[in-house]
């Protein structure tokens, strides 16, 4: 029994099948070359050019890389999305050794009233960051028109936030 094939259609958001074949053909490699490019058996890269397997993320970043191509986010709008860095020298965890989340806008050696416990009288981090979701959206807004007057020429000046 003949299996479904998952090849995406030019609609779809990630054409993967579209893709390989597409990098392969400009890279000018056979389905061999571009399998031992990408440390894979010639045979799965077939099976994925005829949409009979869907390669893993980093199956699929090995196969673009042989041929020459690399991986980028874009939003709708065509920005590309950058990885945050990495603060090596510090390596910035909690007391459990956990991350940060990265949603959240680290402070460095915060000030007095920069940290939510500062009310209880509790010793302050060397980081922290700010847990009030509407205080910090306002703190972007007001950020951005600052940095980006052209841009918000026309809008009204955001709030000052205290």
């Amino acid at each position: 029994m003949p299996r479904p094939r998952k090849e995406s259609l030019p609609g779809e958001p990630f054409p993967v099948v579209g893709l390989i074949r597409a990098a392969r053909r400009r890279a000018d490699l056979s389905q061999r070359e571009l399998a031992k490019g990408a440390g894979l058996h010639a045979s799965t890269v077939g099976r994925i050019e005829a949409g009979e397997l869907w390669p893993s993320l980093i199956a699929f970043r090995k196969i673009m890389g042989a041929a020459g191509y690399y991986l980028t986010v874009v939003d709708d709008d065509g920005h590309v999305l950058m990885p945050m860095s990495e603060r090596r020298d510090q390596e910035l965890r909690d007391g459990a050794e956990r991350r940060y989340p990265s949603h959240l806008d680290l402070i460095l050696d915060p000030r007095p009233g920069e940290w939510w416990a500062d009310q209880y009288g509790l010793a302050r981090p060397p980081e922290t960051f700010l847990r009030d979701r509407a205080r910090r959206d306002a703190q972007r807004r007001r950020s951005q028109w600052e940095v980006r007057v052209k841009k918000y020429r026309n809008d009204p000046e955001p709030p000052e936030v205290y």
